[in-house]
């Protein structure tokens, strides 16, 4: 199944795909409109996590048993055929128990109006490419198979050894 992979060697904390997935996910799907005009702000489904010189976006990995649809009690979390965990905020009763069952911490509370849920990553269904991955200005986020994430790690590896470092 492809997923969003984070390269942590080189985030740069800049913030962007916390910005493309709001406006993917906003009303207007403009820039300006989303980030000055509608209200409330649209809600980004990825979060760069920073601690001193590491940084690195966190949203959700799509599980292959995925312990936040599992603890869901309407069934608002489902996991497809296809492995992508999608979220159905008609069934969600914003009990929140999702987010204490997920293990990385990627979903968060979300509101609108009276209405009240979650927001997740959901792959941008209506994309090639996920927004946070298209607009990644250094690569930082890989959207792609298992394997293809695992082949972009081995030159990591090699060149940070080569500096004399190793990875955390």
């Amino acid at each position: 199944m492809r997923r969003v992979y984070a390269r942590e060697e080189v985030c740069i904390s800049c913030r962007l795909c916390e910005v493309g997935c709001a406006v993917e996910h906003s009303e207007s799907k403009h820039i300006i409109a989303a980030m000055r005009h509608e209200s409330p702000k649209p809600i980004a489904r990825i979060r760069v996590q920073v601690d001193g010189p590491l940084s690195f976006a966190l949203q959700c990995r799509h599980c292959e048993e995925p312990l936040c649809a599992q603890s869901c009690l309407t069934q608002a979390l489902r996991q497809g055929e296809d492995g992508v965990v999608r979220y159905n905020p008609d069934y969600c009763m914003a009990c929140y128990t999702c987010m204490l069952a997920c293990p990385n911490g990627a979903i968060t509370k979300a509101s609108k109006g009276t209405w009240k849920g979650i927001a997740k990553c959901d792959l941008c269904p209506d994309r090639e490419i996920p927004a946070c991955v298209a607009i990644c200005p250094n690569e930082a986020l890989l959207f792609g198979e298992e394997w293809e994430w695992e082949a972009m790690q081995a030159p990591a590896e090699t060149a940070v050894a080569a500096r004399g470092g190793h990875r955390a």
